[in-house]
């Protein structure tokens, strides 16, 4: 499994279902607690419809009110506890859950950091970290949509099970009967649901691709007169997608409905058992009512196979993603005089390629051995065709990605052989996506800038990347929300905000991954010359594959070229 079907990706198969179903049904004591109060307010809901039975088939025989009392009680008691017992479940359950939604959560982005961006493949940044989100959510609702509900109906059956064998033994072994078949239908509802979850995830993620290749491209796609074959792609992968949930409801209608049959086949069976067997006509009532309430009880396990089918196939998208070996390593080898920061200060310093290959998957090159010197200062375009290693290099630079070959030395020192944090403070990257975060333009900033940064750094970043006079258009000023429920942003905006956090992160090397690609003319030959103008001091690389702010670069290097040289 590649990272780039990580997280709502890419299907798990069967034998990774059962690894991780015990991983997911872990059972700490507040799961466990949690589905012994599920247990008694499952049990109090059996015992109120089969008391309630009991209750209605004795009125009925005209007794002294006073001789009902005791039962009367008692259905109150029952109505009052299963409430109540399933209040403080849930009080419980969802305590734990979401507590540990946020360890796991913190716990899962700090693991994402070292994968990125290597190892997160080609989907989107949001795409795959709202995966991640929902794929987590999955996994730590499991002990409330599964365990609790489990361990809840296993309770509240056996417990009805003993004490209807107490009363009857037939009508007990019918009950133990019917919970056995019960077991097989949950367990085909599992089987059906978790190879349907695989195919939906897969059906789903197609229709996305398409619709995403659709909107973002219309106007090529019309240019070379493919807008019919991408329209039959997506009818396609649509009908692909109805067929899945299709099959999916199939299996939840077969196993939902076979348990209302099995539950009348039960009630009925129980009701031929007890009429001759002695019983009075309110006992014989009350076990009849017996399998109608214990169906109903188990039937919220349908609902929890699915969600375990789903926290299964979660919890292996997400180990797929994570437990990736990170492209780049924390901290090499070297000696302790090769791990002391590389510059003093917030002077550029120069970083230096010497026969540097590298590629992002293993048996691959991506980048040949490349010779690159950026001096401190210095303003620096590298070009070349795509697929040439323009922003492996990029990615070498910022170590984002280490070398297969070769050395990257910063001030001289192996970089590899560095801290991490260290290089990786140097250098800011501003890359040909930029994300607008939907929050005040204040925060969008202060996320790049260092703690200490005041509003009139943030202000002189945003003048610095050419945002000035859109700045002072703004009512709000920096408490501007922008993005969702905010301002709009535009293209050239969306690129100068890019610009700006780079000033605003004080860091003396600015690495630029197709800063403008998406831009018109003008407005790109702007944005780069706002930056060049503004970071006299600061080096700046360019990666690009247009002419465009080459004239504002002191120096233009093609790596064809370079390489043919």
């Amino acid at each position: 499994m590649t990272a780039a079907d990580g997280a709502r990706g890419t299907p798990v198969t069967e034998a990774a279902h059962g690894a991780r179903g015990t991983r997911v049904l872990r059972l700490p004591r507040p799961v466990l607690v949690a589905g012994l109060l599920a247990g008694v307010a499952t049990a109090s809901g059996i015992a109120l419809t089969t008391t309630s039975g009991w209750l209605v088939v004795r009125a009925s025989q005209g007794p002294q009110i006073m001789s009902l009392l005791t039962v009367i009680v008692a259905v109150r008691t029952f109505g009052v506890a299963r409430p109540t017992f399933r209040y403080l479940e849930r009080l419980r359950s969802h305590d734990h859950a979401l507590g540990e939604l946020a360890g796991r959560r913190a716990e899962t982005y700090a693991r994402l950091v070292p994968l990125t961006p290597a190892r997160l493949g080609r989907r989107g940044r949001s795409d795959l970290l709202s995966g991640v989100v929902d794929d987590l959510t999955d996994v730590t609702e499991a002990s409330v949509r599964v365990s609790v509900p489990v361990i809840g109906a296993l309770v509240a059956a056996v417990l009805a099970t003993a004490l209807t064998t107490l009363v009857s033994p037939v009508a007990g072994a019918v009950l133990a009967a019917m919970l056995g078949v019960t077991a097989l239908l949950v367990l085909l509802c599992w089987r059906l649901e978790s190879t349907s979850q695989d195919e939906l995830v897969m059906t789903r993620a197609e229709v996305a691709r398409v619709s995403q290749l659709s909107t973002e491209h219309a106007a090529e796609l019309r240019s070379i007169g493919a807008t019919g074959q991408v329209l039959s792609d997506l009818r396609q992968a649509h009908a692909g997608l109805r067929t899945a949930i299709a099959r999916q409801s199939r299996g939840r209608a077969l196993v939902a409905g076979g348990l209302l049959l099995l539950t009348g086949a039960a009630t009925v069976v129980t009701a031929l058992a007890v009429h001759d067997d002695g019983h009075s006509l309110p006992v014989q009532g009350l076990l009849v009512l017996v399998p109608v309430a214990v169906g109903e009880a188990a039937g919220v396990l349908t609902d929890a196979v699915r969600a375990l089918a789903r926290a299964q196939a979660a919890a292996g998208r997400l180990d797929g993603l994570l437990d990736q070996t990170p492209a780049v390593r924390e901290v090499g080898t070297g000696g302790p005089d090769e791990i002391a920061p590389p510059t003093g200060g917030a002077r550029a310093p120069e970083l230096r390629l010497e026969q540097v290959s590298a590629s992002w998957q293993p048996g691959a090159r991506h980048l040949d051995p490349l010779d690159l010197t950026l001096r401190p200062g210095e303003k620096l375009a590298l070009t070349g065709r795509n697929g040439s290693g323009k922003s492996t290099a990029l990615a070498v630079l910022a170590r984002h990605l280490d070398p297969d070959g070769g050395r990257y030395l910063v001030d001289g020192a192996d970089a590899t052989r560095l801290p991490l944090a260290t290089v990786r403070d140097l250098v800011a990257v501003v890359d040909d996506e930029p994300h607008v975060f939907a929050t005040t333009l204040r925060e969008n900033l202060r996320l790049a800038a260092p703690p200490e940064a005041g509003d009139n750094d943030l202000v002189a970043a945003l003048v610095g990347a050419g945002l000035g006079s859109w700045f002072a258009d703004l009512d709000d000023g920096l408490d501007t929300r922008l993005g969702t429920g905010g301002a709009g942003v535009s293209g050239g905006e969306r690129s100068r905000l890019a610009i700006a956090r780079a000033l605003a992160s004080g860091r003396p090397v600015i690495l630029l991954d197709e800063p403008v690609a998406h831009l018109d003319a003008p407005t790109a030959e702007g944005v780069i010359d706002d930056l060049v103008t503004h970071s006299p001091d600061r080096s700046v690389m360019m990666v690009t594959h247009h002419r465009t702010g080459l004239a504002r670069m002191d120096r233009v290097l093609d790596l064809e070229e370079e390489r043919a040289g």
